[in-house]
């Protein structure tokens, strides 16, 4: 609707975003990390309600360091980011002010064709205070009053002066960025994270969106900076149903799962993938983990090695299970024989990583060992000639065959020689997932050697992970990074919270808890300059 109201060219939006440097009220900003997708629509359905739409696109992420949510830490938003932000701002604010949302708000004008700044300074402060993670200031509160009021003037409407300012708010990196400020430690010990940028850390690690009501007022009263506050808070976010949210949310990351989006398949040859199979499969990973990470509190490495998970109709089709189950999804357990080991070979996890007509030993392998141990792979050479592989008419029947001979390749072999094992133990599940026997008419030799261990078929790479440190490990530094990607986790500090999930039989609440608890989840590295000084 083109009005009177303020508006904000790309170009000026992109200024303002570029010139955002000052700290907020009480510190130093010390990092931005922007909103994902997933926090973003959280946010506005926590704050306005779940009834508002969110409509636009959003930029793709990169994922560093084997986590896409790391790569918001870095600014970059392109013009085209920006005029998106300002376009879902607009649309939401005009979702909020609408005559049936107003019932809702904090208060209504005296004369909705008139100006009427308590009530408007009522509502920008409420909603201030949710978008941005922390209470406006005065001057902000002035700014945005002001501009309710001018546009109140010129078009007759409270509302439309009301909208505008609203719009403003969600256009502005305070919202759409995460700020983490600093502030002096009490203990004069350094630099840690101020109230509210504990807040806000704390309820996007655990719940996957913006500090709750109470969670600001526990900020607001200094209660996150004490021993029994903080703990309180972190006690009754663990507590919540909410955190599944949170555990999603990572795992989903963790795994890679959004890389479904790019997933495609050959319809001729394998016309059980079907419309929907990815939703299903990304479900059926994350139903397991929830299941047996939350609610069961189990140990995590046993993600490795169960046979439970859940089905709908669409996978039990490709699994070859009689769906007499009523409901759209219900519980199973794959019997002994079926050769399935946790989550390794699920839907998710075989398909993601194979081409669209065949599997790839390689790819699998490439991405369990990064996924799961930390072990990143470094590209092949551009010049690696890959035609020995992918040849259908090679004389050579199976992937593993052509493999071996692509890896006597010296310069092939170093990287091959780790990735391959993993994957070629996994040959018993084809491009989508489907148990076999044979390829080409050839037994399938599922056996693998890894570091002087031998083992046969994904119930012995199973195992073979469920015993390794580096599975738990891994885990655990990736929640590290997370939770708050600019941390400087001291050796120190991240001992302490791996001892205790180490000591808790790797339960991830155990592990989330010491994290939230820990003051090196806070810390704020030395300002340039401080550094030399302390020492």
């Amino acid at each position: 609707m083109k009005t009177a109201a303020f508006a904000v060219s790309r170009w000026g939006l992109l200024a303002l975003f570029l010139a955002w440097v000052a700290p907020a009220a009480d510190g130093q900003v010390v990092s931005l990390r922007r909103l994902t997708e997933r926090e973003y629509r959280n946010s506005i359905a926590d704050i306005f309600g779940k009834e508002i739409v969110v409509r636009g696109s959003f930029e793709p992420t990169k994922r560093t360091n084997g986590l896409a949510a790391v790569s918001t830490a870095v600014l970059s938003v392109t013009p085209v980011g920006f005029e998106s932000f300002s376009k879902m701002a607009n649309d939401i604010a005009a979702q909020v002010t609408a005559e049936g949302y107003r019932a809702k708000l904090p208060c209504a004008p005296r004369d909705s064709k008139a100006p009427d700044e308590a009530c408007s300074r009522r509502i920008l402060s409420h909603y201030g205070m949710l978008l941005f993670r922390r209470p406006l200031t005065e001057a902000e509160l002035d700014n945005r009053a002001g501009l309710a009021k001018r546009i109140t003037e010129q078009t007759k409407d409270f509302y439309e002066g009301l909208r505008s300012s609203l719009a403003m708010l969600m256009q502005l990196p305070d919202f759409i960025f995460r700020a983490e400020t600093a502030a002096a430690a009490k203990d004069g010990s350094g630099r840690t994270l101020n109230s509210y940028s504990r807040a806000s850390v704390l309820s996007f690690l655990l719940w996957n969106t913006t500090p709750d009501a109470e969670l600001l007022r526990a900020a607001q009263n200094g209660e996150l900076h004490t021993v029994a506050g903080l703990t309180k808070q972190v006690d009754r976010l663990l507590a919540s149903p909410r955190l599944e949210a949170g555990v999603r949310a990572f795992f989903d990351d963790m795994l890679q799962l959004d890389t479904f989006d790019t997933v495609s398949k050959d319809s001729l040859l394998y016309p059980k993938w079907g419309s929907g199979m990815a939703e299903s499969a990304r479900e059926e990973t994350l139903r397991t983990i929830v299941e047996l990470a939350l609610r069961e509190n189990g140990d995590i490495r046993d993600l490795m090695t169960t046979r439970r998970t859940f089905l709908d109709r669409r996978l039990a089709v490709l699994y070859r299970v009689p769906f007499t189950f009523t409901g759209d999804w219900a519980k199973y357990e794959f019997p002994a024989e079926s050769g399935r080991s946790g989550i390794l070979t699920q839907i998710s996890m075989l398909s993601m990583f194979s081409h669209p007509g065949r599997t790839s030993p390689t790819k699998r392998g490439v991405a369990l060992a990064d996924i799961f141990l930390c072990l990143p792979t470094p590209d092949p050479p551009n010049d690696v000639d890959f035609a020995e592989v992918n040849d259908a008419n090679n004389p050579l029947k199976t992937l593993r065959q052509r493999l071996n001979a692509h890896a006597n390749n010296k310069v092939c072999a170093a990287c091959h020689d780790r990735s391959d094992p993993l994957g070629l133990s996994l040959e018993a599940f084809d491009t989508i997932g489907g148990y076999r026997t044979e390829e080409n008419g050839v037994p399938i030799d599922a056996s693998a050697t890894i570091q002087g261990k031998s083992f046969v078929g994904a119930q012995g790479l199973g195992q073979y992970l469920h015993d390794s440190p580096r599975y738990p490990a891994c885990v655990s530094r990736r929640l590290h990074t997370y939770g708050r990607s600019a941390q400087r986790w001291t050796t120190e500090a991240m001992a302490d919270t791996n001892q205790v999930f180490q000591g808790s039989g790797y339960r991830l609440r155990a592990l989330l808890r010491s994290m939230a608890l820990s003051e090196g989840f806070y810390a704020v590295a030395p300002a340039a300059g401080q550094e030399v000084a302390q020492k």
